[in-house]
């Protein structure tokens, strides 16, 4: 039995190939990362080697999610989980300061939720338990059959704005779009702030309903047979309201880019969970300095930056762009000299700490708001 005097198992923390910065700097605090090797082959089928015992240790896999490759870091993990569960590993504590496929924990058209499927992977990979930092959605700790720890960036982020924003108490916490304005008022109201909400749509807002049936309306009743026809009308769909609205009935409008609260001669400061196509947030910078906002800066926990996202955000309005490292984006720094990054390495580090020691996680979340 691999034990220390109090009883407690022995830590392992290993790593794959998804952000070992992050996972130096983390386990910098706590002891040297294990020796675990991951790598391909010819053929381009993952394969694994831990190179150390795991037996009836508690085991921390660090890996996030990156934009150059979700599916390999998502394959890299389950692997290496599978590895210790058949190597009698007591605890396999997933660490993933960002979960992919997040994005996909709802259903839409005749798509499915991918977010559960991938939950359920993890799990019969062998996860007993997952470290997670501000998921896109907080039902998605529903999807897993195993304790999620869903830390919050919100302490980082708050310190950047009172010790790096200069006057920041004439700021004004913006909400990009209504859904995301209960968010925002946990962050104004512990800075004492007042916020503003952007109202209407943006650029990505309004999807096609072409393609999934929804402006087909049904036959007319005229040309349907008659013995079809003198069937129970109270089975007759012909009849609904909203279905007899015609074709020349046009229930969605695009409504204009609005903002709703005083932004004139204050600093705006846009606040959301993650930053992927920036289209949006630069066209809500725009109308913010339309509206008298003299600086405008972006803060977000996951930086995605997808597409051409740094070039767009350089030659945009936006003074800063405030992320974390939970995703690497090195590579977006070097093209764009707007993004600032803060490390929450700390809080990972402290989140291993105590599950290891079986101590409470309260204390990680004293600061943190329900909407947070």
């Amino acid at each position: 039995m691999s034990a220390d005097r109090t009883g407690r198992s022995e830590m392992v923390i290993l790593t794959g190939n998804s952000y070992p910065e992050l996972a130096e700097n983390i386990s910098s605090r706590i002891k040297p990362l294990g020796e675990c090797r991951v790598y391909k082959k010819s053929d381009k089928e993952t394969h694994v080697e831990i190179r150390e015992s795991v037996r009836s240790k508690d085991v921390f896999i660090i890996q996030t999610g990156s934009t150059k490759d979700p599916n390999d870091n998502l394959m890299e993990l389950m692997i290496m989980s599978y590895a210790c569960k058949t190597s009698c590993a007591k605890n396999i504590i997933g660490v993933l300061p960002y979960l992919p496929y997040s994005k996909q924990s709802k259903q839409k058209k005749r798509g499915c939720i991918a977010m559960k499927l991938v939950a359920q992977m993890l799990v019969r990979a062998g996860l007993t338990h997952l470290i997670t930092v501000d998921l896109h959605q907080k039902e998605i700790q529903g999807f897993f059959d195993i304790p999620v720890d869903n830390l919050r960036a919100s302490s980082f982020l708050l310190d950047y704005i009172q010790q790096q924003i200069p006057d920041w108490r004439n700021s004004v916490i913006v909400a990009r779009t209504p859904s995301q304005a209960k968010r925002v008022t946990g962050f104004a109201e512990r800075l004492k702030l007042n916020i503003a909400v952007i109202h209407g749509c943006q650029d990505g807002d309004i999807e096609s309903e072409e393609a999934d049936g929804r402006n087909s309306p049904p036959p007319p009743l005229s040309g349907v047979d008659n013995s079809i026809a003198s069937m129970s009308k109270r089975r007759s769909v012909f009849t609904i309201p909203s279905l007899a609205l015609g074709s020349n009935v046009h229930v969605k409008g695009k409504l204009p880019m609005d903002v709703v609260g005083d932004v004139g001669g204050r600093i705006a400061i846009i606040v959301e969970d993650m930053i992927d196509d920036v289209a949006g947030l630069v066209q809500a910078a725009n109308i913010l300095c339309d509206r008298g906002a003299y600086k405008v800066y972006a803060l977000a926990t996951h930086a995605l930056f997808t597409n051409d996202a740094p070039s767009l955000i350089e030659e945009s309005q936006i003074s800063e762009v405030v992320v974390t490292n939970t995703v690497p984006h090195e590579f977006a720094k070097l093209q764009c000299s707007k993004i600032k990054t803060v490390d929450i390495s700390l809080l990972l580090s402290e989140a291993i700490r105590r599950i290891h020691n079986q101590e409470s996680m309260s204390y990680l979340f004293r600061n943190v708001e329900a909407n947070d």
